[in-house]
C-alpha cells in the first residue's frame, strides 16, 4: 500500500457538524481548568498539584476530540521512533472514544440524578487529611462545570462520524 492509498481510504471529509462538535469539546472543558487553575494562587500546595494535572488531563483529553475529525488523528506521528508513520486503528479509536464519552454521560447523570435523589449523602470531599470541611459548590462554581455536560455526548456524536468515515474507507464499493 502505497502512500496515495492511505490517503485515499480516508478521502472521506468528516461531516461540518461533526466538525464544530470537536471543536466545541475543549470550549466546553475550557471554563472548569481555568477555573481550576485560578485556585492554583488560592489554595495550599497539596491541592495546587490536583489542581493543575486535572486541569492539564481535562483539557488534554478534550483536544485529543479533534483527532476525530484531523487528519493527524488518523497516524501516529511520525516523530516518534517506533510507531511513527503507522495507521492507527479505527475501530479502537471509535470504542475508545465511545467509551469514554459513554462514562462522561454516565458520570454526569448519576452527579446530577444524586443530586436531586440523594442517593448518596452530599459532603464536601476534600484532598489531604487537612483539608477543612467546605460547603458543598453553589451556582458559583457549577457555572463553571456546566457546559462539561455537553462533552459526553459531542464526543460520542463525533466518534460515531469517525467509525461512519471508517466503515466507507473500509467498504469494497469505493
Amino acid at each position: 500500500m502505497t502512500l496515495a492509498d492511505v490517503d485515499r481510504t480516508w478521502a472521506a471529509a468528516p461531516k461540518p457538524w461533526a466538525v464544530w462538535a470537536a471543536y466545541a469539546v475543549p470550549l466546553c472543558v475550557l471554563p472548569s481548568a481555568l477555573w481550576r487553575l485560578s485556585l492554583v494562587f488560592t489554595d495550599s500546595a497539596v491541592t495546587t498539584w490536583y489542581m493543575i494535572f486535572l486541569s492539564v488531563l481535562s483539557m488534554g483529553l478534550a483536544l485529543l476530540t479533534l483527532g476525530l475529525v484531523q487528519r493527524w488523528g488518523q497516524r501516529v506521528p511520525g516523530w516518534l521512533p517506533v510507531l511513527g508513520g503507522r495507521r492507527i486503528p479505527a475501530r479502537a479509536v471509535v470504542l475508545v472514544a465511545l467509551i469514554g464519552g459513554s462514562l462522561l454521560v454516565a458520570i454526569y447523570a448519576y452527579f446530577l440524578l444524586n443530586h436531586r435523589f440523594h442517593f448518596v449523602q452530599r459532603t464536601w470531599v476534600g484532598v489531604g487529611e487537612d483539608e477543612p470541611v467546605h460547603p458543598p459548590p453553589g451556582w458559583e462554581v457549577l457555572r463553571y462545570y456546566a457546559p462539561m455536560l455537553a462533552w459526553g455526548p459531542l464526543v460520542i456524536a463525533v466518534a460515531v462520524d469517525y467509525g461512519r468515515r471508517a466503515a466507507l474507507a473500509r467498504s469494497p464499493a469505493r
